[in-house]
């Protein structure tokens, strides 16, 4: 679908710029932003590798095992029905740290791996678990402590303080958190497996 979306969009730009006359404009403008979109994706790497590379000091360190472990009791609550020792808690955990430090993409392989932990105690293979509902919930609300990437962003696009939206950012994804939260709570309790 949102192949169609982007081609329409794409078709559009060209038709509009054909009958405006402006061809040229729309060629030198597709040239400078693909240039641009190389430029940020080598500077968003070395961030990206970074981080990456501070996570793997983590978990080499046992540090992710001991934030893991720390977050027990909170997924416990959270996810009520998944057995104490299920890998599939390691991986949310994995999920959810990533999530914290800003690091969305880092976040997804531990995301798939939850999903495949929790698909394989799916009674219904068809259907998604409350439990599997409730991790996509959480996941998408996403509270992030620092947002390392918007930060790259901004300190790459030459912000006079690329930390200005550290607070505003907190407060948004603290107050999506907890909506997802209790939405979590609510429908756990209400919804039929």
């Amino acid at each position: 679908m949102l192949d169609r979306i982007w081609a329409a969009m794409i078709l559009v730009s060209i038709v509009v710029a054909a009958i405006t006359g402006r061809m040229g404009e729309l060629g030198t403008a597709l040239i400078d932003s693909s240039g641009e979109a190389i430029t940020l994706g080598i500077s968003i790497l070395g961030v990206i590798s970074l981080w990456t590379g501070l996570t793997r000091i983590g978990e080499d360190a046992g540090l992710m095992k001991k934030l893991c472990k720390k977050m027990r009791p909170f997924l416990r609550w959270l996810f009520p029905a998944i057995p104490e020792e299920d890998e599939a808690l390691e991986h949310i955990s994995a999920n959810i740290v990533a999530n914290l430090i800003g690091l969305g993409w880092a976040a997804t392989p531990p995301g798939l791996k939850a999903m495949e932990s929790l698909q394989k105690r799916n009674p219904h293979p068809k259907r998604a678990t409350k439990d599997m509902c409730s991790f996509m919930i959480l996941n998408m609300s996403s509270l992030q402590l620092i947002p390392i990437n918007m930060l790259a962003y901004r300190v790459r696009y030459g912000s006079a303080n690329p930390t200005e939206i550290v607070g505003p950012a907190i407060l948004a994804t603290a107050v999506s958190t907890l909506v997802a939260l209790i939405y979590i709570k609510i429908r756990y309790r209400y919804a039929k497996e």
